[in-house]
């Protein structure tokens, strides 16, 4: 006969062995809860090892709630203000790691990933925080205000119950449905979940037209037209914020690049985006303050569409110009007999520069997004302390949580600031 498995008990019991949950367990240790994290991989932090390039962008310097993505903007509020990003830095420098800022309030790890899950490894060990691996949850039951986990090496009951288990994005890691299949098996509501910070995949006409030039890249502000906003069924604005500036990237699907990984966060599908191949110039309102074909104006000047394609050459890579040339060319009529672009050409020409509509087939899904957005619905969390506002003892943290954050450590602060929240509480 097998041995009877003895049932555990703890205090705060954490699933999930990422950002989040590992620095809920750090908290609540050092509060001498008797804290577990159980992780159903065979190592903890799978996915702040491979972020940031292998060197982890840890925080920004500039994170506050408007760079978040969420169903109720102001969510992220309280738990951004009482545990911000120079927390988090005076964490790192403690542990005497070596970082740089890159861009935009980016810090990335001098030397490596590894050096961020050690620190956090250490801390839990310094909190007493134990670390189970390899376990998988087969069922969850609350009754007379405890929880009971079985699990593949026996049974758990804790006083709090604290979820960490992710998002949908890059499954090869691991990542499943579980963290949504226990928030609505608790009656908590789902906003929908989609691939976030994602390339985007052309339609078959665009396709045709530019991945052959797969590889370029150009400083954009990408956006989501306001009339495509307008459109949507929902009338709650997830963030006032939709325009980015930063590089695009053509590839061999579609388009990528900060930019475009930015925009995706909010595009829908059937929507277009835009982008604006001249960011350091107004479009124009009439010939007489053009910036870009300035130069085409005088009584001189050549004004045929080899001359658009040479001031073209000066905003964007020549073969992009080239190429944006000569699809706009059977739009735009010219002069018969001299081959020139009249006044109105130039200026529509050069505000469609600022307003390549492009509308994507769709994204390359979750295995290429870093995050999916959407997630646990706020409206049933405590925003200072991401415990339900139903079942007691119950928390939520990270990215299983509609909140969503930009490119560029913004989604690591705030797993470190909802675990913290949920970590001072449980």
């Amino acid at each position: 006969m097998m041995p009877p498995v003895t049932e555990v008990e703890v205090d705060v019991l954490i699933l999930g062995a990422g950002a989040a949950g590992l620095m809920c367990a750090i908290e609540a240790g050092r509060r001498g809860r008797r804290t577990l994290v159980l992780e159903h991989a065979e190592r903890p932090g799978k996915k702040i090892l491979i972020s940031g390039g292998g060197r982890c962008n840890f925080t920004n310097l500039n994170a506050r709630a408007e760079n978040f993505l969420s169903a109720n903007p102001h969510f992220a509020k309280s738990a951004l203000a009482r545990y911000p990003a120079q927390d988090f830095i005076a964490l790192v420098e403690k542990h005497g790691i070596p970082y740089h800022e890159k861009t935009l309030g980016q810090l990335f790890c001098d030397r490596s990933a590894h050096d961020i899950l050690n620190m956090l490894l250490r801390e839990c060990a310094d909190a007493n925080a134990s670390i189970q691996l390899s376990t998988a949850i087969v069922s969850v039951s609350y009754a007379d205000n405890r929880f009971r986990i079985e699990t593949s090496a026996g049974p758990i009951e804790a006083a709090s119950l604290v979820v960490a288990t992710g998002g949908l994005s890059i499954p090869k890691m691991g990542a499943t449905s579980f963290g949504y299949d226990l928030a609505k098996q608790f009656n908590h509501g789902i906003v929908q979940t989609r691939p976030g910070l994602v390339p985007l995949v052309f339609n078959s006409q665009d396709q045709g037209d530019w991945c052959d030039l797969a590889g370029i890249s150009a400083e954009v502000i990408a956006s989501i037209p306001t009339t495509a906003l307008s459109g949507r069924a929902s009338a709650k604005p997830r963030t006032a914020r939709s325009a980015f500036r930063e590089k695009m990237l053509i590839t061999h699907r579609g388009l990528s690049g900060p930019a475009i990984l930015q925009i995706s966060s909010y595009w829908h599908p059937g929507e277009p985006i835009s982008l604006d191949l001249a960011p350091d110039s107004p479009p124009p309102t009439d010939a007489a303050n053009l910036r870009i074909f300035a130069h085409l104006n005088h009584p001189d000047a050549r004004r045929d569409l080899a001359a658009t394609a040479q001031e073209l050459r000066t905003i964007v890579p020549g073969r992009l110009a080239d190429r944006w040339r000569a699809l706009h060319a059977r739009a735009h009529p010219v002069d018969a007999q001299s081959r020139a672009l009249p006044n109105i050409t130039l200026v529509e020409m050069e505000r469609q520069l600022h307003a390549w509509r492009i509308t994507p087939a769709g994204t390359e899904g979750y295995d290429k997004a870093e995050v999916t957005t959407g997630g646990v619905d706020t409206n049933s969390l405590d925003a200072r302390t991401m415990q339900s506002r139903t079942i007691p003892g119950l928390y939520f943290i990270g990215e299983v949580v509609d909140v969503t954050g930009w490119l560029g450590g913004y989604n690591f602060q705030w797993a470190w600031s909802s675990g913290v929240a949920a970590g001072q509480s449980a």
